[in-house]
C-alpha cells in the first residue's frame, strides 16, 4: 500500500503514536495515514515481520527514524509490556496507544474451547486493558489519548461469533470505564467499524451483498475511513471521551429493527 501521493501534512509533527497489529490491513491503513500527518510510530505486530519491515523501510525512506517496530505476543503480555515500556523510554514519548489489534473467527458454542476462548478475548480485551494500563503514565505527560478499534458486533452480536462479539463489547465497556478513570489526562474514545474490509476466511458473493444491502449508503467502507476517525479524535477532538464512532455506513441504524 503505497503513501498517499499528496505532499506530507504535519498535524501530528512531534507525536508518537503506538499501534497494535499496525503492519496489515486496517492497522497498516492507520499507520500510513498518521504518518502521512506528521506522527513517528512504533509498530506492534505479531507473525507478520515481513509486512512490518517493509513498511518500516518505506516510509523510513521517506522521513528518516519515524517508524519503529516492536514484536509482541499477547499471550505473553507481561513480557510486552517491559519491551514496550524500553521502546517507550529510547523514543522518549508517547502520545497515542491505538488498540487495532484482532483476532476475529466463529466460536459455535458446541465446538468451542478454551483456548479459542483465551486466545479471543486475550487479544481483544486483555491486552488494551494491559495497553493502556503500561502506556497510561506516559500519556498523561502529554495529555494523550487512547483509541480502541472495536465493532458494530458489540452492540448486537453475530450469530456463531459469541466470543468475538462478546470480546468487542467489553471493549467498548472497557473505553467507557477509562475514560472516566483516567480523565481528565487522558481522553479515551472507540472507533466501531462496520463492513469495511472482508475477513481473511471466505465469505460468498451473497452474504457479502447482504451485508451491503443493511448499509443506508449502499456500498462497503474503506480502510481509510477507519483511518480519518483516527486521525480526527487525535487531532480534533479536544471534547470527546468515552464515545464509540460508528463508522459503519449506517448500518447499526437498523440494528434491532
Amino acid at each position: 500500500m503505497a503513501e498517499p501521493d499528496s505532499p506530507e501534512k504535519t498535524d501530528l509533527e512531534g507525536s508518537i503514536v503506538l499501534i497494535t497489529g499496525g503492519a496489515r490491513r486496517i492497522g497498516e491503513t492507520i499507520a500510513r495515514h498518521l504518518h502521512g500527518h506528521g506522527a513517528r510510530l512504533l509498530v506492534h505486530y505479531h507473525t507478520n515481520a515481513e509486512n512490518a519491515q517493509r513498511m518500516q523501510w518505506q516510509l523510513n525512506a521517506i522521513r528518516p527514524d519515524s517508524v519503529e517496530i516492536i514484536q509482541g505476543d499477547f499471550r505473553d503480555i507481561a513480557q510486552f509490556k517491559i519491551d514496550l515500556r524500553h521502546a517507550i523510554h529510547r523514543l522518549g514519548r508517547l502520545d497515542c496507544l491505538i488498540n487495532n489489534a484482532s483476532r476475529f473467527y466463529p466460536t459455535p458454542i458446541s465446538s468451542t474451547g478454551d483456548e479459542q476462548w483465551n486466545d479471543l478475548i486475550g487479544t481483544n480485551l486483555m491486552a488494551p486493558f494491559f495497553l493502556s494500563q503500561a502506556t497510561a503514565p506516559y500519556l498523561k505527560i502529554n495529555h494523550g489519548s487512547i483509541i480502541n478499534i472495536a465493532d458494530i458486533y458489540a452492540q448486537r452480536p453475530l450469530p456463531e461469533y459469541s466470543v468475538y462479539s462478546a470480546s468487542k463489547a467489553g471493549l467498548v465497556s472497557l473505553t467507557r470505564s477509562l475514560a472516566w478513570e483516567l480523565g481528565p489526562e487522558i481522553r479515551v474514545n472507540a472507533i466501531a467499524p462496520g463492513a469495511i474490509l472482508w475477513p481473511d476466511h471466505d465469505i460468498d458473493e451473497i452474504a457479502r451483498q447482504r451485508i451491503v444491502s443493511k448499509t443506508a449508503l449502499k456500498q462497503v467502507g474503506n480502510p481509510s475511513d477507519i483511518a480519518k476517525a483516527a486521525l480526527f479524535l487525535m487531532t480534533s477532538a479536544d471534547y470527546i471521551t468515552g464515545q464509540i464512532l460508528n463508522v459503519d455506513g449506517g448500518r447499526s441504524i437498523l440494528f434491532g429493527s
